[in-house]
Formats: C-alpha cells, structure tokens, sequence
C-alpha cells in the first residue's frame, strides 16, 4: 500500500481478520492435537450431530465450506486419532458418513469451549460476543458470506485459448 493509496480494501482487510482468526486458533486448540480445520470439521459435525444429523462427507464439506477433498483429507487424519468414525451411507455407497467417537466428543467440546473464550477476546473490541455491535458484525458477514461466488469467465484471447 502506498502513501496515495485510500486505505486498504475490505477484501484485503477480511483477509487478514481470517489469517488472524486462524493463527489464533491453530494456537489455541493445538494442545487438544487439533488443528484450525480440524476444529472446524470436529465443532461443525457435534452441531449437526447435537441436531439429530449424521452427515456425509459432502454435506459437512458444504457446511465448512470446505472443499470435499480436504474434508476427506481431515475425516481420515481424525479418523486415525480415534476422533471420528467414517461409515459406508447405507442409502449411498458411494458417500462416507461422519461421526463423533465419545473420545471426539470430549475433545471436541473442550476445543469449543477453548475457542468461545478465544472468540470473546477476539470481539472485545466490539464488545464481546453479545454485543449489539458484535451480532451487526455477524449479519454483515452473513451477508457477504450468502452472496453465491459467481463462474470464472476468461478474460482474454489467452485464457480462452487454453479453455477446453
């Protein structure tokens, strides 16, 4: 950013909120052995599974926004710490169901409760997590976040050239 710049964008500022998050929670659920995407993986399937859902792969991949291949990736590195189970969908062969082992579920509610109070230092600045301030914050996210990405089209004769 240079001096006759206006300021940084708000992508780049997102960003480095996420980066930060990020790192900040990489440290803080690194003593319960999980990683940022571990914690979002093992935190997202105890909600869905607090409300009654065994879900796939693909459909926790869809609730992270995750790409399935790393969820994939994760739910066997849980898998091999006794965290998860990974079962055959007797609907659907092809899709892998995903549950909390009762080993799971006590790291897992440990690392929330790690990354709640993580969160309410994080948005302190705001308030803390109930904050009138804080749950405005949320909505814009929720808004940005609900806007669909739309399809990469190719820009010039190059790109279109290399597009089968």
């Amino acid at each position: 950013m240079s001096k006759g710049s206006p300021g940084p964008t708000p992508g780049f500022l997102v960003w480095r909120l996420a980066n930060k998050w990020r790192v900040a929670v990489d440290r803080a659920v690194a003593p319960l052995g999980l990683t940022h995407a571990q914690y979002s993986l093992v935190a997202s399937l105890h909600g869905m599974q607090c409300a009654g859902e065994r879900p796939s792969q693909r459909r926790l991949a869809d609730h992270t926004g995750l790409e399935a291949l790393y969820v994939s990736k994760l739910a066997r590195a849980l898998e091999s710490a006794g965290l998860i189970e990974r079962t055959r969908d007797p609907r659907d062969p092809r899709a892998v169901q995903l549950a909390l082992t009762e080993q799971g579920q006590t790291v897992t509610r440990q690392a929330i409760a790690v990354v709640q109070e993580l969160h309410q230092q994080l948005l302190e600045p705001l308030g803390g997590l109930d904050a009138p301030r804080t749950r405005a914050f949320t909505e814009e996210l929720t808004t940005l976040l609900d806007v669909p990405l739309a399809p990469s089209l190719p820009t010039n004769e190059s790109t279109q050239e290399a597009t089968p």
